[in-house]
């Protein structure tokens, strides 16, 4: 049974992980190197919490937070361990090494990897066995989905025991059966990505409109539609005519795209850095976030049918 976890990287997704695992009855030590991601932490902990309230996630027993610098003491006890670095393989891989020592054979070991496969970074880890992919969709205390990724030399025992685990806390695992690049969540979104860049450097349509078309469009009907269903709506007859002569004029880049490298050669990184497709001067920002977490608990309380 799992009930001490240690995050080790806070960033934008750890104290939403956290918070959302204290709600469900779990400890929780986050440990972050960097004493300014740590003071970060505390306000978005207690953002968190405020939307888990409007999300009427009732507490399980009593669940904690506690943050640390010290990693020994982060992972000391835990009977999961979730690797929530920076998506460089050298840097999780360092992690690994140091912990290494610090767990029990037993611990479970999972990385929160937007795309990594779960077979390169058990290279760097004694018992692979008990090394999992858990991948949770941002912001994670409101997005009740998470990936389970088993690699090449992960124990069934290992991945239902994460996919348990997930349920036990009200959410939703989503069991994925090959160890894939990026995962199935981040292969759709960059799909489509990889689409709407190419359109806007096309000229085609500007940043804007193709906002406004995918949101409410195939992103309104999604919500509660899945992709495989919508075939079924719309009809296999249907999408074979189109895609017959559709695919053959769909990006295929297989780089990056040059808006994408300019940005950043520009140092217009997005909501990080102020501006990226977009500006966002500190009135907007102070906005931004509270106004997309308002949004999306009214849209999964609907999707849930409580509103």
């Amino acid at each position: 049974m799992i009930q001490r976890v240690a995050i080790i990287g806070l960033g934008t997704m750890g104290p939403g992980m956290a918070a959302r695992l204290a709600r469900g009855g779990i400890d929780v030590v986050a440990y972050d190197i960097a004493p300014a991601a740590i003071e970060r932490a505390r306000t978005m902990l207690t953002a968190a919490d405020g939307v888990l309230d409007n999300l009427e996630v009732e507490a399980k027993g009593i669940g904690s937070v506690r943050l640390t610098s010290d990693l020994q003491d982060a992972v000391l006890g835990a009977d999961l361990v979730i690797e929530n670095v920076p998506e460089k393989e050298e840097i999780k891989a360092d992690v690994y090494r140091k912990i290494e020592g610090m767990i029990s054979a037993d611990t479970i070991v999972a990385s929160d990897t937007s795309g990594i496969p779960i077979t390169k970074l058990q290279a760097h880890i004694s018992n692979p066995a008990r090394m999992v992919g858990m991948h949770w969709s941002n912001p994670p205390h409101i997005i009740p989905m998470i990936e389970v990724i088993g690699g090449e030399q992960t124990a069934p025992e290992t991945v239902a025991t994460i996919r348990d685990f997930i349920r036990s806390l009200g959410l939703l695992p989503v069991l994925l059966k090959k160890d894939v690049p990026g995962f199935v969540e981040n292969r759709v979104l960059y799909a489509l990505l990889r689409e709407v860049v190419d359109l806007v450097e096309r000229g085609v349509i500007e940043p804007e409109d193709i906002d406004t078309c995918v949101s409410w469009g195939i992103g309104y009907k999604l919500a509660v539609i899945g992709p495989m269903a919508l075939l079924d709506m719309a009809g296999m007859d249907i999408y074979h005519s189109v895609s017959s002569f559709l695919n053959e004029d769909l990006c295929d880049r297989k780089d990056v795209a040059p808006l994408v490298t300019k940005q950043m050669a520009d140092g217009k990184l997005g909501i990080k850095s102020g501006e990226g497709v977009y500006s966002y001067p500190p009135e907007k920002m102070a906005q931004l976030q509270p106004e997309r977490a308002k949004k999306l608990v009214a849209i999964r309380r609907i999707l849930e049918g409580r509103d």
